[in-house]
């Protein structure tokens, strides 16, 4: 029998080993992990006060504080992909798109502010406005919105999808003014609007007067 005084002593842990440093190290975990959500929601709130600011005093005058601009002249913006409208401020700032009233607009934002209001934006609800209700016309606009135009080539639907809200890369055009559709593509068509691989051009060719006016009134029914 072994002596009491031999008797190896229980080993105790200590530290973030132990029983109770592993609940410690947990429960620091949680508070990184709370901390980090608490930091988040402010930044993001802060973003979304510091767009609010810059829609009131550069924005709303063309596009609406809502991006429901009321004049056909200026795209609406609501609900507008964040990632496609960050691209195009961008393109303003560089001078790449040009425009005498969005250049000098985009230059005075910084990366942060071109991101904050592209999430601003998208988060702002959007809805269809139908403007024409004769129904040849937004048969044709349906048909070339999902089938191509009598020229052939790409259907609006293979790159802007099937309700026409876009993607990160391409716009949403749904709910937008016929007006705008007419003219961007009139942009395309004479290359005073850069296209990426030239698609747009290429589509815009196709198309007849009477189909792009069609698939502009067609893409305003949609939301």
């Amino acid at each position: 029998m072994i002596s009491a005084r031999f008797r190896k002593a229980p080993r105790i842990e200590r530290g973030f080993f132990s029983p109770a440093g592993r609940g410690s190290l947990v429960l620091v975990r949680l508070l990184l992990l709370l901390c980090g959500g608490i930091g988040g929601a402010l930044s993001a709130e802060a973003d979304l006060r510091r767009a609010e600011e810059i829609v009131a005093a550069r924005c709303f005058l063309c596009h609406g504080m809502a991006g429901e601009s009321a004049s056909p002249l200026f795209p609406r913006l609501a609900g507008q992909n964040a990632d496609y409208l960050v691209r195009q401020l961008e393109a303003f700032r560089s001078g790449q798109r040009r425009s005498p009233a969005m250049q000098p607009q985009g230059e005075v934002l910084n990366a942060a502010e071109v991101r904050a209001l592209g999430r601003y934006f998208e988060s702002q609800p959007a809805t269809a406005h139908p403007a024409n209700d004769d129904a040849r016309l937004l048969e044709l606009g349906q048909r070339v919105f999902t089938r191509g135009g009598s020229g052939g080539g790409e259907a609006c639907v293979d790159c802007h999808g099937q309700r026409g809200h876009g993607s990160a890369r391409l716009p949403r055009l749904a709910g937008q003014h016929p007006e705008y559709i007419v003219r961007q593509l009139g942009l395309f068509l004479r290359a005073e609007r850069p296209s990426e691989n030239d698609v747009m051009r290429e589509v815009a060719a196709r198309l007849s007067a009477e189909e792009i006016r069609a698939v502009a009134e067609y893409l305003a029914t949609l939301d």
